[in-house]
């Protein structure tokens, strides 16, 4: 697979993703609530773009599949970090969030402002490698099921 195969592929998945995202959302957030349903709701938009993709580019996968699908996989997972790091700065109430569910889980407990910062600095590790993990095997999984179910012709 050339870089302008692999970089294709990787938009492909983006601009699935992005269509298929909030209608996901919508009908798993009426199914299951607002936080688990959107949490599922991203990550089958993040599987079925991946698959869909897999089916679109089956060709070009066939040749290395796994080394193709991992590099796919890597370089996808690498854009959704770098937005799942964005995500703290644009929600407004991410901070809030972070400090309502410490203070929650433990109310006796204050903190310094320097430890707050800490915390949620902590809070955005965990959320990125709670994304990009579960981003990785469900992307690798759905370009590899993908490719699967088109076959080359010979």
């Amino acid at each position: 697979m050339r870089i302008g195969d692999l970089v294709i592929c990787v938009a492909s998945i983006a601009v699935i993703f992005a269509l298929i995202a909030v209608p996901l959302e919508l009908v798993f957030v009426s199914a299951l609530g607002l936080e688990p349903g959107y949490d599922v709701g991203v990550f089958v938009a993040i599987f079925l773009s991946a698959l869909v993709s897999g089916y679109i580019f089956a060709g070009k996968l066939w040749e290395a599949k796994r080394e193709s699908v991992a590099k796919i996989t890597v370089v996808w997972a690498a854009i959704v970090m770098v937005i799942a790091a964005n995500i703290p700065a644009a929600v407004e109430d991410w901070g809030t969030k972070v400090k309502a569910e410490y203070v929650a889980a433990n109310p006796s407990a204050t903190l310094s402002t320097a430890e707050w910062v800490f915390w949620e600095m902590m809070y955005v590790d965990i959320f990125i490698f709670i994304t990009i993990a579960l981003t990785l095997v469900l992307s690798f999984i759905g370009l590899y099921i993908g490719s699967m179910l088109r076959k080359p012709k010979d």
